[in-house]
């Protein structure tokens, strides 16, 4: 194996982990998954390691040029907040340390559009970071360590942060699943009128997008990752359910006014019982907004994503929902 072609792959036993892991094996990388969680896909590549523990990472990180930290607290409901701030900052000092003391000059960051919080227009990499949410607030912390790991040694270490906005695919049970599946039993409620607009990734693009930002030398490189076109939710909407064989619109619609008042009251609900609840004013909130991303810098870059989002939601809803696919098809 040549020098540059050894990765250490920090939650790599997760969804896009795993898919990543396959994508560079087939690219000749050799990869080592380290998780808090073994692989289920790839068990002879796992290696026990948690970005909260330096000498576990140290352990694990060795012998490898490269790093690629996936790992991170990212549900909108993890308790204690600290957790947060424990695997997502705390854990990017531990990776940082790990690098230095290993030698190791080139690390690939999976951040997330979260960091810009809900801003107007089509948001690019220039823009403040105005997080609304804890998620949001430890990755841009997150990146500041980073950035200061990179800026200690310019002119020898890469930097690589990439700002996913939601992904979706294969064998992940996220906001886009949900849908699919809310549409599929008949259940999805369209709050407000459907017009704002979303970005989405799909995970074989973003795992794509990762393998190809390999080949950037020393410097500090930054981006979003989104695969367009944004469309209202009305289209996605519409989309899934002519993929899954329905006619027509999404007929069952709540004003946004009273989506935010439910929201409000399951998380009085929430916070009396300690029981988590699928609705919540901040997913409400999110459901509801226009959250688009530039995909300029990654255009300007010469990637080309290997699947357009009407191949991507097609694969996931034939893979994931294969009785809606198939009555489609028919």
């Amino acid at each position: 194996m040549s020098l540059g072609r050894k990765v250490a792959l920090l939650g790599g036993s997760g969804f896009i982990g795993t898919k990543l892991a396959g994508d560079l094996w087939h690219a000749g990388y050799y990869v080592s998954i380290g998780d808090i969680q073994p692989s289920a896909f790839y068990p002879d590549s796992y290696h026990s390691a948690d970005v909260r523990d330096l000498a576990s990472l140290k352990k694990f990180c060795a012998g490898n040029d490269i790093i690629i930290n996936l790992a991170a607290a990212h549900r909108d409901d993890v308790r204690p907040v600290s957790l947060y701030y424990d695997v997502n900052v705390s854990g990017a000092k531990n990776v940082c340390a790990a690098a230095e003391d290993l030698g190791i000059n080139k690390i690939i960051f999976t951040s997330s559009a979260a960091v810009y919080g809900l801003q107007d227009g089509d948001v690019d990499e220039t823009r403040p970071h105005l997080p609304i949410n804890e998620y949001g607030v430890t990755k841009s912390q997150a990146e500041d360590v980073y950035r200061q790991w990179q800026a200690k040694d310019p002119a020898t270490r890469t930097l690589v942060i990439v700002r996913p906005t939601v992904v979706f695919g294969i064998r992940n049970r996220g906001n886009v699943y949900t849908l699919i599946d809310q549409v599929v039993k008949g259940h999805f409620l369209m709050i407000g009128d459907g017009e704002n607009r979303k970005s989405m990734a799909y995970v074989d693009n973003v795992s794509a997008f990762l393998i190809f930002s390999l080949g950037y030398s020393t410097g500090l490189h930054t981006y979003n990752y989104v695969d367009k076109p944004d469309l209202s939710m009305n289209e996605l909407i519409g989309t899934i359910r002519t993929l899954t064989g329905k006619s027509g619109a999404a007929k069952l619609r709540l004003p946004r006014t009273l989506g935010y008042v439910a929201g409000a009251g399951f998380d009085v609900v929430a916070k009396a019982t300690g029981k988590n609840f699928p609705i919540s004013r901040v997913r409400i909130e999110k459901f509801c907004a226009t959250t688009i991303f530039s995909a300029e810098k990654v255009r300007q870059s010469g990637f080309k994503p290997p699947h357009n989002l009407q191949q991507a939601l097609e694969a996931t809803i034939n893979v994931e929902f294969p009785a809606a696919h198939q009555g489609h098809a028919a």
